[in-house]
């Protein structure tokens, strides 16, 4: 199994919250951050430059990283 293909199982269904990437399990919410940091990234690229990419993508990967760290381990 790919790690698209347990990344989408992880999402689908919420009792897999891990997705192995080069057999390291990683939480499904830290992969999303990441990917969520890379379009920003690309997007300001693309419409803004190099800089604010760096800082848009990292801190939008950052957002969200914490966000869904802090809903998935409640209490």
């Amino acid at each position: 199994m790919t790690t698209a293909e347990q990344f989408r199982s992880a999402v689908a269904h919420p009792t897999t919250r891990e997705v192995s990437i080069a057999g390291v399990p990683w939480p499904a919410y830290k992969v999303l951050a990441l990917v969520v940091g890379l379009l920003v990234g690309v997007l300001a690229l693309v419409t803004a430059g190099a800089s604010a990419a760096v800082l848009g993508g990292a801190a939008a990967a950052t957002v969200v990283w914490l966000a869904a760290g802090f809903a998935s381990h409640p209490g």
